[in-house]
């Protein structure tokens, strides 16, 4: 039997978006983040986190390091009584050909493979207009774009809902 998850960006959406993090100390959760994640956990959806991070290929940090927040984020979310279900990240910069890079689907169809994700009934929360073409590009049609991130074009997106914040996606997905 497939599951519905939803699929967060991480930088924007689960913690401020500061450039390039990669440091437990620089990481702050987003006012309403854990509240978020019980509701949709509450509704039966499985929590899965993709994120691009070119840091990694800019040589601004290490895979290690990317891996050391991630555990250190999940210890938090479990802290909290949360389960985050799997991170997919793509480790590649904008101009490298790669198929995991959001705008293109590739962590979301990785993700949906393995947890046998039925993309149909699954939303995807993130912060800039490539986050909502990745899910698009997957066959992901329920989409929120929070302005809690990246500056957005409200009136030109092609997310489903604007949202101020994670917190705010909470009265769209019921």
């Amino acid at each position: 039997m497939s599951t519905k998850s939803i699929f967060l960006d991480r930088d924007g959406v689960i913690n401020h978006e500061i450039g390039y993090l990669y440091k437990p100390k620089d990481f702050v959760f987003i006012d309403g983040v854990f509240e978020a994640s019980r509701h949709f956990i509450d509704l039966g959806y499985k929590i899965i986190i993709i994120t691009n991070q070119s840091g990694i290929s800019r040589g601004y940090y290490q895979e290690k390091d990317f891996h050391k927040l991630t555990r250190w984020m999940l210890d938090q979310f479990k802290i909290n009584s949360i389960v985050i279900h799997d991170v997919f990240f793509c480790p590649h910069g904008p101009n490298d050909d790669c198929v995991c890079r959001k705008p293109k689907p590739g962590m979301i169809l990785d993700a949906a493979k393995k947890h046998n994700i039925n993309l149909k009934d699954s939303w995807l929360i993130g912060d800039k207009e490539v986050d909502i073409e990745a899910a698009n590009n997957a066959g992901i049609c329920n989409t929120i774009i929070v302005k809690s991130g990246h500056s957005i074009d409200e009136l030109n997106t092609n997310a489903k809902y604007v949202c101020s914040s994670i917190k705010d996606s909470i009265r769209r997905i019921t």
